[in-house]
């Protein structure tokens, strides 16, 4: 089964929504919005910005493998 790779990111400080394509290569674990221009980071034990505030998790979780390096 091919992982999704589009997750919809919502920023935990203003609540913005944006629609992002997830790296398969890395974890993402910055990401800054583009609304409030915060920087946020994944909650302890997640891997990635995708597997705390995305709509989907990250390329590693969907394939049930641990997650990947640190970007």
């Amino acid at each position: 089964m091919e992982p999704i790779l589009k997750s919809i990111l919502t920023c935990p400080n203003c609540k913005n929504a944006r629609e992002e394509i997830m790296p398969t290569d890395a974890c993402q674990f910055f990401y800054k919005c583009s609304s409030c221009e915060a920087v946020i980071k994944p909650f302890e034990g997640d891997c990635c910005v995708f597997c705390s505030y995305g709509s989907v998790a990250c390329p590693p979780i969907q394939a049930s493998n641990s997650c990947c390096k640190i970007s």
